[in-house]
Protein backbone atom coordinates (compact mmCIF):
# COMPACT_ATOMS: atom_id res chain seq x y z
CA UNK A 1 0.00 0.00 0.00
CA UNK A 2 1.13 3.42 -0.94
CA UNK A 3 1.94 5.87 1.84
CA UNK A 4 2.14 9.71 1.77
CA UNK A 5 5.16 10.41 2.83
CA UNK A 6 6.25 14.31 4.39
CA UNK A 7 7.87 16.09 1.31
CA UNK A 8 10.96 18.42 1.96
CA UNK A 9 9.32 21.62 2.14
CA UNK A 10 7.26 19.91 5.03
CA UNK A 11 10.37 19.10 6.85
CA UNK A 12 11.60 22.70 6.39
CA UNK A 13 8.14 24.11 8.10
CA UNK A 14 8.55 21.81 10.33
CA UNK A 15 12.10 22.45 10.94
CA UNK A 16 10.97 26.30 11.40
CA UNK A 17 8.11 25.68 13.61
CA UNK A 18 10.65 23.88 15.76
CA UNK A 19 13.10 27.11 16.04
CA UNK A 20 10.67 29.48 16.86
CA UNK A 21 9.16 27.22 19.98
CA UNK A 22 12.77 26.33 21.11
CA UNK A 23 14.62 29.74 20.67
CA UNK A 24 13.17 31.35 23.77
CA UNK A 25 13.96 28.26 25.79
CA UNK A 26 17.17 27.91 24.66
CA UNK A 27 17.29 31.94 24.90
CA UNK A 28 16.42 31.72 29.11
CA UNK A 29 18.57 28.76 29.28
CA UNK A 30 21.68 30.65 27.67
CA UNK A 31 21.29 33.69 29.11
CA UNK A 32 21.03 32.76 32.78
CA UNK A 33 24.36 31.53 32.21
CA UNK A 34 25.38 35.45 31.76
CA UNK A 35 26.85 38.53 33.47
CA UNK A 36 23.62 39.79 34.83
CA UNK A 37 24.91 42.79 32.91
CA UNK A 38 25.29 41.50 29.82
CA UNK A 39 22.00 40.07 29.89
CA UNK A 40 20.78 44.11 29.61
CA UNK A 41 23.60 45.20 27.50
CA UNK A 42 23.52 42.32 24.98
CA UNK A 43 20.65 40.30 25.02
CA UNK A 44 21.16 38.14 22.00
CA UNK A 45 25.15 37.63 22.41
CA UNK A 46 27.04 34.61 23.46
CA UNK A 47 29.48 35.98 25.41
CA UNK A 48 31.32 35.00 28.84
CA UNK A 49 29.77 32.22 30.52
CA UNK A 50 29.42 32.39 35.02
CA UNK A 51 27.40 30.79 37.47
CA UNK A 52 26.80 33.47 39.34
CA UNK A 53 23.27 34.07 39.05
CA UNK A 54 22.57 30.53 40.22
CA UNK A 55 24.73 30.67 43.25
CA UNK A 56 23.15 34.20 44.17
CA UNK A 57 19.95 32.63 43.36
CA UNK A 58 20.42 29.80 45.74
CA UNK A 59 21.22 32.33 48.48
CA UNK A 60 18.84 34.33 47.93
CA UNK A 61 15.59 32.24 47.73
CA UNK A 62 14.16 29.36 49.57
CA UNK A 63 14.08 27.74 45.76
CA UNK A 64 14.85 24.16 47.30
CA UNK A 65 12.00 24.24 49.69
CA UNK A 66 9.87 25.16 47.15
CA UNK A 67 11.02 22.35 44.85
CA UNK A 68 10.66 19.75 47.94
CA UNK A 69 7.41 20.64 48.82
CA UNK A 70 5.97 20.83 45.16
CA UNK A 71 7.30 17.12 45.27
CA UNK A 72 5.85 16.15 48.13
CA UNK A 73 2.63 17.39 46.72
CA UNK A 74 2.93 16.24 43.31
CA UNK A 75 3.81 12.57 44.75
CA UNK A 76 0.51 12.59 47.19
CA UNK A 77 -2.04 14.70 45.14
CA UNK A 78 -0.96 13.07 41.83
CA UNK A 79 -1.04 9.31 43.08
CA UNK A 80 -4.24 10.14 44.37
CA UNK A 81 -5.79 11.31 41.00
CA UNK A 82 -3.76 8.14 39.24
CA UNK A 83 -5.68 6.10 41.53
CA UNK A 84 -9.35 7.39 42.19
CA UNK A 85 -10.10 8.82 39.04
CA UNK A 86 -9.51 5.96 36.94
CA UNK A 87 -11.55 3.74 39.22
CA UNK A 88 -14.10 6.42 38.74
CA UNK A 89 -14.27 6.50 34.99
CA UNK A 90 -14.17 2.74 34.51
CA UNK A 91 -17.27 2.63 36.93
CA UNK A 92 -19.08 5.32 35.20
CA UNK A 93 -17.87 3.58 31.65
CA UNK A 94 -18.63 -0.05 32.42
CA UNK A 95 -21.45 -0.21 35.00
CA UNK A 96 -25.17 0.46 34.89
CA UNK A 97 -26.64 1.90 38.58
CA UNK A 98 -29.48 4.35 39.22
CA UNK A 99 -28.83 7.59 38.30
CA UNK A 100 -25.55 7.03 36.42
CA UNK A 101 -26.37 9.67 33.84
CA UNK A 102 -27.15 12.88 35.93
CA UNK A 103 -24.49 11.64 38.36
CA UNK A 104 -21.55 11.86 35.27
CA UNK A 105 -23.53 15.26 34.40
CA UNK A 106 -23.16 16.61 37.40
CA UNK A 107 -19.47 15.81 37.35
CA UNK A 108 -19.43 17.65 34.30
CA UNK A 109 -21.15 20.52 35.25
CA UNK A 110 -18.10 21.05 37.65
CA UNK A 111 -16.10 21.54 34.40
CA UNK A 112 -17.65 24.95 34.12
CA UNK A 113 -16.98 26.32 37.57
CA UNK A 114 -13.77 29.01 37.54
CA UNK A 115 -11.62 28.33 39.59
CA UNK A 116 -11.94 31.68 41.21
CA UNK A 117 -15.33 30.84 42.44
CA UNK A 118 -13.83 27.97 44.58
CA UNK A 119 -11.36 29.64 46.38
CA UNK A 120 -13.80 31.11 48.76
CA UNK A 121 -15.16 28.82 49.95
CA UNK A 122 -12.67 26.28 49.91
CA UNK A 123 -10.69 28.43 52.32
CA UNK A 124 -13.18 28.87 54.51
CA UNK A 125 -13.68 25.11 54.53
CA UNK A 126 -9.68 24.73 54.88
CA UNK A 127 -10.14 27.55 58.16
CA UNK A 128 -12.99 25.78 59.68
CA UNK A 129 -10.58 22.51 59.14
CA UNK A 130 -7.87 24.07 60.82
CA UNK A 131 -6.00 23.30 57.72
CA UNK A 132 -4.57 26.75 56.95
CA UNK A 133 -0.92 26.62 55.95
CA UNK A 134 -0.84 22.74 55.97
CA UNK A 135 0.14 20.16 53.25
CA UNK A 136 -3.69 18.55 53.41
CA UNK A 137 -4.82 22.18 52.00
CA UNK A 138 -2.32 21.58 49.15
CA UNK A 139 -2.51 18.12 48.50
CA UNK A 140 -6.43 17.40 49.07
CA UNK A 141 -8.66 20.21 47.03
CA UNK A 142 -8.53 19.20 43.63
CA UNK A 143 -7.11 15.69 43.61
CA UNK A 144 -10.30 13.90 42.69
CA UNK A 145 -11.02 16.29 39.63
CA UNK A 146 -13.87 15.82 37.04
CA UNK A 147 -11.71 16.60 34.09
CA UNK A 148 -9.58 13.78 34.64
CA UNK A 149 -12.75 10.92 35.56
CA UNK A 150 -14.26 12.27 32.25
CA UNK A 151 -10.96 11.19 30.69
CA UNK A 152 -10.44 8.07 31.86
CA UNK A 153 -14.57 7.78 31.34
CA UNK A 154 -13.99 8.70 27.84
CA UNK A 155 -10.75 5.92 27.39
CA UNK A 156 -12.19 3.46 29.35
CA UNK A 157 -15.63 3.41 27.39
CA UNK A 158 -13.29 2.51 24.13
CA UNK A 159 -12.69 -0.94 25.78
CA UNK A 160 -15.06 -3.66 23.96
CA UNK A 161 -17.11 -5.23 26.71
CA UNK A 162 -15.89 -9.09 25.06
CA UNK A 163 -12.98 -8.24 27.03
CA UNK A 164 -14.36 -7.66 30.72
CA UNK A 165 -17.24 -9.95 30.54
CA UNK A 166 -14.24 -12.76 29.62
CA UNK A 167 -12.58 -12.05 32.72
CA UNK A 168 -16.10 -11.92 34.58
CA UNK A 169 -16.40 -15.69 32.96
CA UNK A 170 -12.94 -16.71 34.06
CA UNK A 171 -14.07 -15.99 37.79
CA UNK A 172 -11.99 -12.83 38.37
CA UNK A 173 -13.06 -10.38 40.75
CA UNK A 174 -13.94 -6.93 39.48
CA UNK A 175 -10.67 -5.41 40.81
CA UNK A 176 -8.37 -8.39 38.94
CA UNK A 177 -10.20 -7.13 35.78
CA UNK A 178 -9.48 -3.40 36.31
CA UNK A 179 -5.72 -4.04 36.71
CA UNK A 180 -5.00 -7.37 34.54
CA UNK A 181 -7.51 -6.04 31.69
CA UNK A 182 -8.88 -2.57 32.01
CA UNK A 183 -5.23 -1.45 32.98
CA UNK A 184 -2.68 -2.74 30.06
CA UNK A 185 -5.31 -1.30 27.64
CA UNK A 186 -5.96 2.37 28.88
CA UNK A 187 -1.75 2.98 29.71
CA UNK A 188 -1.52 5.58 26.83
CA UNK A 189 -4.44 7.29 28.39
CA UNK A 190 -2.88 6.89 32.20
CA UNK A 191 0.65 8.24 30.96
CA UNK A 192 -1.20 11.26 29.29
CA UNK A 193 -3.18 12.02 31.92
CA UNK A 194 -0.09 11.56 34.31
CA UNK A 195 1.46 13.88 32.01
CA UNK A 196 -1.64 16.42 32.46
CA UNK A 197 -1.58 16.23 36.33
CA UNK A 198 1.79 16.74 36.40
CA UNK A 199 1.82 19.73 34.69
CA UNK A 200 -1.44 21.17 36.46
CA UNK A 201 -0.12 20.35 39.80
CA UNK A 202 3.77 21.90 39.16
CA UNK A 203 2.34 24.69 37.67
CA UNK A 204 -0.22 25.77 40.28
CA UNK A 205 0.08 29.26 41.78
CA UNK A 206 -3.88 30.26 42.90
CA UNK A 207 -4.51 27.94 44.87
CA UNK A 208 -0.99 27.22 47.42
CA UNK A 209 -0.93 31.03 47.12
CA UNK A 210 -3.98 31.50 48.92
CA UNK A 211 -3.70 28.72 51.18
CA UNK A 212 -0.25 28.89 52.68
CA UNK A 213 1.39 32.03 54.07
CA UNK A 214 4.36 30.84 55.78
CA UNK A 215 7.44 29.95 53.73
CA UNK A 216 7.64 26.70 55.12
CA UNK A 217 5.01 25.01 52.92
CA UNK A 218 5.29 27.07 49.96
CA UNK A 219 5.34 25.73 47.14
CA UNK A 220 7.62 26.06 43.71
CA UNK A 221 5.02 28.28 41.87
CA UNK A 222 4.85 30.67 45.21
CA UNK A 223 8.33 30.79 45.73
CA UNK A 224 9.16 31.86 42.38
CA UNK A 225 6.35 34.84 42.37
CA UNK A 226 8.13 36.20 45.45
CA UNK A 227 11.77 35.83 43.92
CA UNK A 228 12.73 39.47 42.85
CA UNK A 229 10.75 41.28 45.99
CA UNK A 230 13.29 38.32 48.15
CA UNK A 231 16.44 39.73 45.96
CA UNK A 232 15.89 43.34 46.35
CA UNK A 233 14.99 42.80 49.98
CA UNK A 234 18.18 40.47 50.95
CA UNK A 235 20.83 42.31 48.57
CA UNK A 236 21.03 46.08 49.04
CA UNK A 237 21.57 47.80 45.87
CA UNK A 238 20.60 45.02 43.59
CA UNK A 239 19.25 46.44 40.40
CA UNK A 240 17.20 45.63 37.56
CA UNK A 241 19.84 43.31 36.06
CA UNK A 242 20.83 41.47 38.93
CA UNK A 243 17.07 40.72 39.41
CA UNK A 244 16.81 39.60 35.69
CA UNK A 245 19.76 37.33 35.48
CA UNK A 246 18.33 35.43 38.67
CA UNK A 247 15.09 35.54 37.61
CA UNK A 248 16.38 33.69 34.30
CA UNK A 249 18.51 30.99 36.69
CA UNK A 250 15.51 30.06 38.79
CA UNK A 251 13.24 29.86 35.64
CA UNK A 252 15.33 27.39 34.01
CA UNK A 253 16.21 25.20 36.70
CA UNK A 254 11.80 24.89 37.57
CA UNK A 255 11.38 24.63 33.70
CA UNK A 256 13.44 21.20 33.54
CA UNK A 257 11.80 18.89 35.46
CA UNK A 258 8.86 19.16 33.03
CA UNK A 259 10.53 19.02 29.99
CA UNK A 260 12.70 15.72 31.14
CA UNK A 261 8.88 14.31 32.21
CA UNK A 262 7.30 15.33 28.89
CA UNK A 263 10.54 13.52 26.63
CA UNK A 264 10.40 10.35 28.61
CA UNK A 265 6.30 10.16 27.80
CA UNK A 266 5.93 12.07 25.02
CA UNK A 267 5.15 9.08 23.04
CA UNK A 268 2.26 7.90 25.64
CA UNK A 269 1.43 11.39 25.78
CA UNK A 270 0.13 11.65 22.01
CA UNK A 271 -1.09 7.91 21.86
CA UNK A 272 -3.36 8.84 25.09
CA UNK A 273 -4.88 12.00 23.34
CA UNK A 274 -5.71 10.81 20.50
CA UNK A 275 -7.22 7.23 22.17
CA UNK A 276 -9.24 10.07 24.17
CA UNK A 277 -10.55 11.15 21.52
CA UNK A 278 -12.69 8.69 20.72
CA UNK A 279 -16.06 8.84 21.65
CA UNK A 280 -17.56 6.70 24.22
Amino acid sequence: MNQHRPGAAQYVLLALLAIVFLYPIWWAVSSSFKPAAEIIASPLSIGELTLDNYRAMFADVPIGTGFVNTALVLLVKGGMTMVFCPLAGYAFAKYDFPFKNLLFGVVLLTLMLPTLVLIIPLLLEMSALGWVNTYQALILPGSIDAFSIFWMRQTIAAIPDELIDAGRVDGAGEFRIFSKVVLPVIRPGLAALAVLTTMNIYNDFVWPVVAVNDTAHQTLQVVLSTLAQNITGNRIGADFATVWGELLAAGSIAMLPLLVIFVLLQRHFINGILAGSVKG
